[in-house]
């Protein structure tokens, strides 16, 4: 489970106009409208070709929990996707995105400075250039330490920094422990 992938996804996933199919027949039928066909759709979620026929016919009606869990996945993936779009590139461009995050942060600086890690809990809003930098890497396909790094870099100049008005000498931000985490557009 990606902490930092699925945050993103979820803070995208607010943007949606209508909600996602919730059945698993409507669900199933989504699937095979977007992947144009069974066969498609069966591989994807590891089952049978017949076993997708007959939740499309409603033969089936409720999925075992680990199938319900890749169905719904699925689904959400690639629900409405001009809206998606338009919600990151809007992120990215001009409006930035709020992170709220419970976590151990700990610095590297100079000697004599206290650096110790602390529990802290931060609601930040990050500049439209971060908010791109964690999208592209998520599209890329970035792991969720690289994406951590990415938002300990921005917490590092928005928040510890205050965008180069203080801390000038700090070195690196040190994200642990994370508690809580939350993305908003």
């Amino acid at each position: 489970m990606s902490l930092f992938g699925d945050g993103l996804d979820a803070a995208v996933q607010k943007a949606f106009t209508r909600p996602a199919p919730k059945s698993a027949g409507a669900q199933m039928r989504y699937l095979v409208k977007q992947l144009g066909g069974t066969k498609a759709v069966a591989k994807m979620l590891r089952v049978s070709q017949r076993t997708v026929e007959r939740y499309v016919k409603d033969q089936i009606k409720k999925p075992r929990p680990d199938l319900a869990a890749r169905l719904e996945r699925e689904v959400k993936a690639r629900w409405q996707p001009q809206i998606r779009a338009k919600a990151r590139e809007k992120a990215a461009t001009t409006g930035g995105i709020v992170i709220d995050t419970r976590a151990r942060m700990g610095y590297t600086a100079p000697i004599g400075s206290t650096d110790q890690d602390r529990i802290r809990h931060l609601t930040i809003a990050l500049p439209p250039h971060y908010a791109a930098r964690l999208f592209d890497a998520q599209e890329a396909g970035a792991t969720d330490q690289e994406l951590k790094e990415i938002a300990a870099e921005a917490l590092k100049e928005v928040y510890f920094q205050d965008n180069g008005r203080r801390a000038g000498q700090l070195e690196e931000v040190r994200l642990t422990d994370i508690e809580h985490l939350e993305f908003d557009l």
